[in-house]
């Protein structure tokens, strides 16, 4: 378990720093804790991806009707 502060984890994730930070702060890592005013992450934790993959929002606004 090796903790690398948010800016080490954006950057090797290829992510802007404050879009790992609200992500920290609203509970989207499992590991990331805050230490005084820094935030640490361990560095073998995923990115987390939640975007819908498989389509099913296609025709949404449609309804369910047709």
């Amino acid at each position: 378990m090796t903790l690398i502060s948010l800016a080490e984890y954006a950057e090797k994730h290829g992510r802007h720093p404050g879009t790992v930070r609200q992500m920290a702060i609203r509970g989207g890592f499992e590991t990331a804790r805050k230490i005084g005013r820094n935030w640490v992450i361990e560095d073998n934790e995923p990115y987390p991806d939640n975007r819908i993959k498989t389509g099913d929002y296609i025709g949404w606004r449609k309804g369910k009707s047709e």
